[in-house]
């Protein structure tokens, strides 16, 4: 009986427990945030006339893409960071400012690095005071790569050494403070294409593909006649002799066969040619350019034959492969006189029926007039049309070309060669 009496003072002197504020509080707003969602799933449960476990699975669907999503976003954004300050930039009339956002340009492009905004680095330089003026090698990019923070370096030159342009570029590892890559490529001294310069030695840098016509256009002093290694140049002469050969055919190769007393030249259809071409390309910026050609020539004079010509020429020729292809008038000198055919079809001149036959008879004959190597010069027109291709050896030019004139009388087609320099 004391017993019992006892135990019952002890529980009746033991305190209760107390709760402290903190956790009152949060067993409240969780016990509200229960009730509020309880309540919010039953309503859209109800608005959607849907079962509360559909609504249910939804939301964990909608969850589990998110979530997916936004790894695949930070996945697509892990990227090494990379800070180009400037550019050292000698004979180019560019200051380095301007060629470190060139550089900067065309990183961004290639979509490899997490390249620093030009104005982010100017706010980054002048909050931590660092002087970059001068900050091009190694050790000092290490230094400022380390204050601000970025995985990469890029660093280099692009100077103007005699009548070329060298550029050099280099990647440095912050963490290991060691140079990644290291880029050297000379070019033209051509100061329009300072960018596409940038573009290909940053592409070869990083395996990325470089366009060839391009590549050839900066590199390549025999390169083809354009206006990017001829700047500041509308127009270029490329003039020199031409030599060929052409062949008659139809009536005019008869003509030329038959001998000089029945009004021919007694020589083979075929005739050597000699000239000299008057050649004008207006330069522009695409993959050709348009053409303008004047070639006087004499033809036949290996066959004791003098027909000179003249023709002028509008084409195109492609930049790339030395393609071109032209047409225009062609005028010649070629000795003509009036006669006849008669019942045989032997032709005579018209002075031979006066000659042979009374003169009270009249010619039954039709009139008419062909080439006749008794005859007087006359001026001949017709249309020519021509193509080819031009090569390269140095500085010299070698022109191949093949070109038809189709007329009444025949035929005639031939080819010829020659060689130009450029001259401004």
């Amino acid at each position: 009986m004391k017993k019992s009496t006892k135990t019952s003072a002890g529980l009746k002197n033991k305190s209760p427990e107390k709760i402290s504020t903190d956790n009152l509080l949060l067993f409240l707003n969780l016990n509200v945030l229960e009730k509020y969602c309880e309540k919010t799933f039953h309503l859209y449960a109800g608005m959607l006339n849907v079962k509360r476990w559909s609504l249910l699975g939804l939301f964990v669907l909608i969850a589990t893409f998110s979530n997916g999503q936004d790894k695949a976003l930070a996945k697509s954004t892990n990227k090494p960071s990379v800070t180009v300050l400037n550019i050292d930039s000698k004979g180019l009339g560019i200051d380095p400012t301007q060629m470190g956002n060139m550089v900067r340009i065309e990183l961004e492009k290639l979509d490899t690095f997490e390249v620093m905004d030009r104005y982010d680095v100017s706010y980054v330089v002048e909050k931590n005071k660092l002087n970059i003026s001068n900050c091009y090698g190694k050790i000092c990019l290490v230094e400022v790569g380390t204050v601000i923070n970025s995985d990469k370096m890029f660093t280099g030159s692009v100077e103007l050494i005699g009548e070329t342009v060298v550029a050099t570029f280099r990647l440095i590892d912050v963490k290991t403070a060691t140079i990644e890559k290291t880029q050297v490529n000379e070019y033209l001294n051509l100061g329009k294409e300072l960018q596409s310069m940038v573009k290909i030695s940053i592409h070869q840098m990083f395996g990325k593909p470089v366009e060839e016509p391009l590549l050839a256009y900066v590199t390549k002093k025999n390169n083809f006649e354009s206006s990017t290694n001829n700047p500041n140049q509308t127009s270029v002469n490329l003039s020199g002799p031409r030599s060929g050969f052409a062949y008659f055919t139809g009536e005019a190769a008869a003509v030329l066969q038959k001998p000089r007393s029945e009004g021919g030249y007694g020589s083979f259809p075929m005739m050597f040619q000699f000239g000299y071409q008057f050649e004008v390309q207006y330069l522009n910026e695409g993959n050709y350019q348009a053409l303008f050609e004047f070639l006087p020539t004499v033809s036949g004079f290996n066959q004791n034959v003098f027909i000179p010509s003249i023709t002028i020429m509008n084409g195109f020729r492609n930049n790339k492969h030395g393609w071109e292809i032209a047409f225009g008038p062609t005028f010649g000198l070629v000795n003509k006189a009036n006669g006849y055919f008669d019942e045989s079809n032997n032709w005579h001149l018209e002075s031979d029926w006066t000659t042979n036959h009374d003169s009270t008879m009249v010619n039954p004959y039709r009139i008419e007039k062909r080439m006749d190597s008794r005859g007087a010069y006359e001026l001949q027109a017709g249309f020519i049309i021509a193509a080819g291709k031009t090569f390269k050896s140095g500085k010299l030019n070698i022109p191949v070309n093949v070109y038809v004139v189709p007329s009444k009388d025949g035929i005639r087609m031939g080819a010829s060669f020659g060689f130009n320099a450029k001259r401004r």
